[in-house]
């Protein structure tokens, strides 16, 4: 292994727990689970095949009902999902590995037919822009545009940061190693963040610490229930994806960022999703914790953003649906399987669990380990 290398596989320690690299299975939907949000023997497989990451953040769970957005994910707000979770964290630690849960409440991005009728909820009634980039193709969910959603009261606000803290409850009984708040992707707590998603004149809404309040109220009272090392937070600073907006996202998340720093939670994963500003230099620097970095990265763009002391974890997406041996693939320099995308989003293993580790791969399939992952099909739904 090439010297500058070396560090990626050094440990880390990361909240309450120490991990044996610096390799992060990036949180990625699947639809896997059952209707009623329940893991199935197919998620329980999937994790362990990939346990030789340093960390595993687990696809997006809602926390409560009404956070459902897609058909098959996966919910952490009742018995039968804690113990459906829990053969997942078992299968994970006795394969050596850790795994946090990604707690991700899509708001205003459901829609009745999901909700058994209900609209869906948010900090404003603004409807999503039905011409704005959102997962479309193979996604499960209604083929139709977003709606309008009803406007959370101030009561409701509260009640959906006590679901987030009973989520990180009941994440620490199905045996979690901790959770990570998805405050990106134009989920929820990003719908808070974002001022055109955001239009309150309460103490929800206006300035900046107002919009960032729902946000660090959960991190607060999931911190409360559990540890500050149990919890960690998923950003995309100036990300537009599913149409959000921010009038002045380097102020935005630069307080953001700082009230983080404050809470010593378990790390921050820090997204750069194509902005035209140094997302990582102007964020990185505010934030006094092991930083994640993801998207777009290589073995060797990981290796330089950890030696050069910006990240202390790299976060890889689609290299970890095809290469359930990544870890030993970067270390050893071997080849890399191509992912194939129509497989992404359907209910069944292929795709999911029938991807080989190196030495069982049809050479076809492979591509070298250094270049960046050229998924099957040009397909793509973000």
């Amino acid at each position: 292994m090439m010297d500058h290398l070396e560090t990626m596989f050094s440990p880390l320690k990361l909240g309450n727990i120490t991990v044996m690299n610096r390799m992060a299975m990036a949180p990625m939907t699947r639809q896997r689970s059952t209707l009623d949000g329940v893991p199935t023997d197919l998620n329980v497989e999937h994790y362990r095949q990939r346990a030789s990451a340093g960390l595993i953040v687990s696809e997006g769970i809602y926390p409560s009902f009404m956070g459902r957005g897609y058909l098959f994910t996966p919910g952490l707000h009742n018995d039968r999902q804690v113990l459906g979770w829990k053969r997942v964290t078992d299968a994970v630690h006795e394969a050596g590995g850790a795994i946090f849960g990604q707690i991700m409440h899509v708001g205003r991005l459901s829609d009745p037919l999901m909700l058994d009728g209900a609209q869906p909820v948010a900090p404003s009634a603004v409807q999503p822009d039905p011409t704005a980039r959102h997962y479309t193709v193979n996604c499960p969910r209604p083929k139709r545009p977003y709606g309008v959603p009803r406007a959370l009261t101030h009561a409701e606000v509260l009640a959906v940061i006590d679901e987030f803290r009973q989520s990180a409850v009941l994440a620490h009984k199905a045996g979690f190693d901790g959770v990570e708040i998805h405050a990106a992707s134009g989920y929820l707590p990003m719908q808070f963040l974002s001022t055109n998603t955001n239009l309150r004149t309460d103490q929800w809404g206006g300035s900046v610490e107002k919009r960032a309040a729902f946000l660090l109220a959960c991190v607060d009272e999931m911190i409360a229930a559990t540890s500050p090392g149990f919890v960690a937070v998923k950003i995309a600073p100036g990300w537009t994806f599913h149409d959000v907006f921010d009038d002045d996202p380097v102020a935005t998340y630069s307080h953001v960022v700082k009230e983080l720093s404050k809470r010593g939670i378990a790390y921050l994963q820090l997204g750069n999703y194509g902005m035209d500003w140094d997302v990582y230099g102007t964020l990185r620097p505010l934030f006094d914790g092991p930083a994640m970095f993801v998207a777009g990265f290589t073995r060797q763009s990981a290796a330089t953003a950890i030696n050069n002391g910006d990240a202390d974890m790299i976060g890889f997406g689609q290299a970890y649906i095809a290469n359930p041996d990544l870890a030993e693939r970067y270390r050893h320099g071997w080849d890399m399987t191509r992912p194939d995308i129509s497989t992404y989003y359907t209910q069944g293993a292929e795709g999911y669990t029938d991807y080989p580790v190196y030495a069982e791969t049809s050479p076809d399939k492979l591509q070298p380990v250094d270049a960046p992952p050229t998924p099957l099909s040009a397909d793509t739904t973000g």
